[in-house]
């Protein structure tokens, strides 16, 4: 038993110093792999970045192309609602008449 009381707390003792080894190396690879993961995403801010003038012509352009396609529509929608809707029908006008002149006493 007294074997046991030994050799256990160094085996112990050993595993933990190897976790804590491998923990410290995976920590390091962690901290370069996330500095070579910043590097990247610098560089595809600074492309993107470079293509936001294209963005805003290609948006202005768009917002152009639906005003004017807009305003076709509108167009044909009422010419074509002009079409198919029957025309208010007027109240027929009341023709009047000049009443007859006074009569002439006689």
């Amino acid at each position: 038993m007294s074997f046991w009381l030994e050799f256990l707390p160094i085996i112990v003792y050993l595993l933990l110093i190897i976790i804590l080894i491998v923990g410290i190396v995976l920590g390091v690879r962690f901290i370069v792999i996330l500095g070579k993961a910043q590097r990247v995403v610098d560089n595809v801010n600074e492309k993107v970045r470079s293509l936001d003038g294209l963005f805003q012509i290609i948006d202005t352009a768009t917002d152009k192309v639906v005003f004017v396609t807009d305003k076709v529509i509108d167009f044909i929608m009422e010419f074509i609602a002009k079409i198919f809707t029957k025309p208010e029908e007027e109240e027929p006008k009341k023709i009047t008449t000049k009443k007859e002149g006074k009569k002439k006493h006689e």
